[in-house]
C-alpha cells in the first residue's frame, strides 16, 4: 500500500526560495517558495490571500543558466503558519 505523499499525480521539489508574487489588484509583495510541483506550488506570505485569489509569481532561478518561472496561480488554501500564511496553489498557466 501507497504512503499518502507517494499518491500524489506530480512529485514536489523542495525550493525555498524567494518568491515575487502580484495579486490581482496590482499588490506587490514577496513570499517563501517551500515546495513545487508540475501543478502547483506551495507559499508563505506574510500577508492573508483569499482563496481563489490569482496571483502571478516570478521565482527566480540560483543560477543564470536558466530563466525565471513566471507562473499565474490560484490560492486553493491559505492557513495560518507562525507569524505568516501558507498558501496551497494550483499553477493555472506557465507565462515563461
Amino acid at each position: 500500500m501507497k504512503d499518502y505523499s507517494e499518491k500524489r499525480d506530480f512529485h514536489r521539489m523542495q525550493v525555498n526560495s524567494e518568491i515575487e508574487i502580484t495579486d490581482s489588484q496590482g499588490n506587490r509583495f514577496t513570499g517563501v517558495c517551500r515546495d513545487l510541483s508540475a501543478a502547483g506550488m506551495q507559499l508563505y506570505v506574510e500577508r492573508e490571500v483569499a482563496v481563489g485569489e490569482e496571483l502571478q509569481t516570478v521565482l527566480h532561478p540560483t543560477s543564470d543558466q536558466f530563466p525565471p518561472l513566471e507562473t499565474v496561480c490560484e490560492v486553493i488554501r491559505c492557513e495560518p503558519e507562525g507569524e505568516g500564511y501558507l498558501l496551497g496553489t494550483n499553477i493555472s498557466e506557465v507565462t515563461r
